[in-house]
């Protein structure tokens, strides 16, 4: 089973260590203290005390893999273990703690400055001149450190002083720098399959370390809790617990789907605004607006505005979307985007997510047309390799004394004196006569725009 962000199989003098965001444990007696084993959350009760007892990532874990040749002792390489809550950085770090003699360091970023990492490798370093003995720097939440505490530690892991392990809910990429990123091997993991939650929920029912049998879970509740965990361990082991302490007080011994739902009344959404599911979620969103999938994108929306996105941010989104990927295959759609985003200005939150959300069903379902884009794209390309030329003589401002004299405006036909509206009239650069940017497709209303395009063309290119 795999649950982190806790500390797990500590004795209470190094529980009381890593709150100071320094603890160090030794290779043996990691098994947790009596009074830790009654008092203790679940998720930290059921910690895996050997990988085979993890549950999850077996991608990482199988055998020959890096991490697991890590956890056994036979890896001498720093990791990156970046992934979401609850999916066993922190697990795979305690188990680290007993692998062969090499002596244990754990900080949190959040507690932890420049100071404290210089010690650590200053005491790292006599260890490995003195006893031969090799220091695992855990860093836990490593994308909270700054630039320069990260740049403390780049040397220390060139020359392998330290290894480190470093986890991250975050992409590395963007939130640890390039050279430590290059130092270290990058281990994604993954949120826990169904079947994964459901067989680590069985399993802290009926363990001794966990309810012990105490208790037994209807499939509907178990269905339940395995839906609210969505990947998440730690979760799942948090709402089992809620949900079983909620029966004591009743003398109940049956969690059904009420007593879960009584017990978690709402299912944290993981997102984090300032980190990659940002930018995981709204890429999401507009992609599934442009693949026509309503439900999908509803469905990003509101998982959105659940976690507290900013709804300007949304809405701006929106209107960005209306003109790069539905354009005029609905000339509509961007009058919908701009709506929305103005209603949101006069009404706020939260009424005014019904017309987010109406904008954002009105451009999935809109006809898509990316010509526009194309077209403004192609003609900033050609500005910059160098096709610019002239503005013709008829068409520059002749509303100035002498404007005529040097031959501007003069020559300039006004359309509207044509019965048609339109007339043959050179306007763009002489080096630019015939280029086409705009090429409108089948889809909706530039269906119309095709048909008419080529008209207009011919009129004002001359036939």
């Amino acid at each position: 089973m795999i649950a982190d962000g806790h500390q797990g199989d500590l004795m209470p003098r190094q529980v009381d260590m890593m709150e100071d965001g320094l603890f160090a444990l030794p290779s043996s007696d990691t098994h947790p203290s009596k009074a830790i084993r009654e008092t203790a959350p679940l998720a930290v009760r059921m910690r895996p005390r050997t990988l085979d007892e993890v549950v999850g990532q077996s991608h990482l874990l199988r055998p020959g893999a890096p991490l697991r040749r890590l956890v056994e002792g036979g890896s001498a390489a720093s990791v990156l273990l970046c992934g979401p809550p609850g999916t066993g950085k922190t697990t795979i770090a305690s188990l680290l703690a007993t692998a062969g003699s090499r002596h244990f360091v754990a900080l949190s970023a959040l507690s932890s400055g420049v100071k404290e990492l210089r010690d650590v490798i200053s005491d790292a370093r006599r260890r490995r001149d003195r006893h031969g003995q090799q220091t695992v720097l855990f860093i836990d939440e490593v994308h909270r450190f700054s630039r320069t505490q990260q740049d403390a530690l780049l040397g220390a892991v060139e020359d392998r002083t330290v290894l480190l392990v470093a986890a991250t809910t975050e992409n590395p990429s963007f939130s640890v720098v390039a050279p430590l990123l290059s130092r270290s091997l990058v281990l994604q993991l993954q949120p826990l399959t169904e079947d994964e939650v459901r067989e680590l929920l069985r399993r802290a029912v009926a363990d001794q370390r966990g309810l012990d049998g105490s208790v037994s879970v209807t499939a509907e509740a178990e269905d339940a809790l395995v839906r609210l965990a969505a990947g998440d361990a730690r979760r799942a082991l948090t709402a089992l617990e809620a949900s079983a302490d909620g029966l004591a007080g009743s003398g109940g011994s049956v969690i059904d789907l009420p007593e879960v739902e009584r017990a978690v009344t709402e299912v944290t959404v993981r997102y984090d605004r300032q980190g990659d599911q940002h930018y995981d979620v709204i890429s999401a969103f507009i992609k599934s607006i442009r693949g026509s999938d309503a439900d999908a994108a509803l469905h990003y929306l509101a998982r959105m505005i659940v976690a507290g996105e900013d709804p300007r941010f949304i809405a701006r989104r929106l209107v960005v979307h209306a003109s790069e990927d539905v354009g005029l295959a609905d000339p509509t759609a961007l009058q919908a985007a701009v709506a929305a985003a103005q209603a949101l200005d006069l009404v706020g939150m939260p009424e005014a997510r019904f017309a987010l959300a109406q904008a954002t069903v009105h451009l999935a379902m809109a006809p898509k047309s990316n010509s526009v884009v194309a077209a403004i794209d192609e003609a900033i390309s050609d500005i910059r390799a160098g096709a610019v030329g002239a503005v013709p003589p008829h068409l520059r401002d002749g509303h100035y004394s002498g404007a005529k004299a040097l031959g501007n405006a003069v020559g300039y036909r006004l359309p509207h004196d044509a019965p048609e509206g339109v007339l043959e009239q050179q306007y763009p650069p002489d080096a630019l006569v015939g280029k086409n940017y705009y090429h409108p497709t089948q889809h909706g209303s530039e269906r119309d725009l095709s048909d008419r395009l080529p008209a207009l063309r011919r009129t004002i290119r001359g036939r």
